[in-house]
């Protein structure tokens, strides 16, 4: 079973919003389905509370002692699939991680082909309508991964 790094600018919203919904609907697919930030804080901090009810609204939740992580780019060979929210994100992570590990590192919505290219918009400045649009397309992304899985497309770098 592979395993996926999912990421966002500080692992408080939309990282760990994919993490809940990976686990949900892709956890007899991947092993190990963990979120991070590029930015974040290395002390950890907990997920945004709007993050949270969103998620909650939608019936997914994360684990009680969650906690925000740092993208450490050294360690992303230990991932079969790195998904950046934000292609500034994967420019950061390719910037500092090992050239065999580029191919790796792939934007969310590249699963969703009407989406393709696009950056996951960042919900923490809007209103909280914002964190419902960004569940819709993680969850877009994470059942095209599933349908490509099972039909044994999923491409892994």
């Amino acid at each position: 079973m592979a395993s996926i790094l999912l990421i966002c600018t500080a692992n408080i919203c939309r990282s760990p919003m994919a993490e809940a919904i990976f686990k949900a609907k892709l956890g007899d697919v991947f092993k190990t389905i963990v979120s991070a930030g590029v930015h974040a804080d290395p002390r950890g901090g907990p997920v945004d509370a709007r993050a949270a009810a969103a998620l909650a609204r939608h019936k997914y939740s994360l684990e009680r002692k969650w906690r925000s992580r740092r993208a450490e780019p050294e360690s992303l060979g230990d991932y079969d699939l790195v998904l950046v929210m934000e292609a500034e994100h994967a420019d950061a992570l390719r910037a500092k991680a090992a050239p065999e590990h580029h191919a790796r590192i792939r934007l969310l919505t590249d699963f969703v082909p009407e989406l393709a290219g696009q950056d996951v918009p960042d919900p923490y400045f809007g209103p909280p309508q914002g964190f419902d649009v960004v569940i819709g397309m993680i969850e877009r992304a994470a059942q095209r991964l599933l349908t490509e899985s099972r039909e044994g497309r999923l491409k892994l770098g």
